[in-house]
């Protein structure tokens, strides 16, 4: 069973790099003891741009560590946990391989997948990498967001429980490459209705759209 490596929350900052300028709430750091979690979140984490991050359907981000650190081995630099702006810094879990829709009890948290991290030029600005948004995209390792179904507290240490698991093989991984790179891909979402509304939307969209 995998754990709660870390917990990581952040406030507003300005980011720049290469003349690009904008205030985020990228920048993540542990936060130490018990966190309580929201419908929206962990408690004190900012989210700026809330037109494209946040919200329900995007309450709390979680990556593994070991992507982390692979990541960190490519890159050749230090990447602490919350480096990717990841909320939950998991260990021993691999998210990329999670299954849509799987619930996992952390602490008294209780949380579903339900969406997939798109890299973005705030991501990019924000690690100073040059070719950061195709070397994300290309790896499909996104990291999930997830919906807080039961708030509660969480910290780090606590095990990352499965409490319910789905019959079907849309995987995180498989969810990235279907609405990125792998647009083929997209009617398979349709098996889960956990999956992202507008995901679900297109995904109903495009196969309406392929020739039966």
């Amino acid at each position: 069973m995998g754990h709660l490596l870390s917990a990581n929350a952040g406030s507003a900052r300005e980011i720049e790099w290469r003349g690009r300028r904008e205030r985020s709430g990228i920048d993540k750091r542990p936060v130490p003891g018990d966190v309580a979690v929201g419908r929206l979140g962990l408690t004190g984490d900012v989210q700026v741009d809330t037109a494209h991050h946040g919200g329900p359907e995007q309450a709390v981000y979680a990556y593994a560590a070991e992507d982390l650190a692979l990541w960190a081995e490519r890159l050749e630099r230090e990447l602490l946990p919350g480096s990717f702006g990841e909320n939950l810094t998991l260990s021993g879990v691999d998210v990329t391989e999670a299954r849509i829709g799987e619930r996992w009890r952390i602490g008294s948290v209780l949380l579903e997948i339900g969406d997939v991290r798109i890299p973005c030029l705030t991501f990019q600005t924000w690690l100073q990498e040059p070719t950061w948004v195709r070397r994300f995209t290309q790896e499909a390792r996104p990291g999930a967001y997830l919906r807080v179904l039961e708030g509660g507290q969480l910290r780090a240490g606590d095990p990352v429980e499965v409490v319910e698991t789905r019959d079907h093989d849309v995987t995180v991984g498989l969810m990235f490459r279907a609405v990125t790179t792998e647009r083929a891909l997209l009617p398979r979402l349709l098996v889960e209705p956990r999956v992202r509304h507008e995901a679900l939307a297109t995904a109903r969209e495009y196969a309406a759209s392929v020739p039966s």
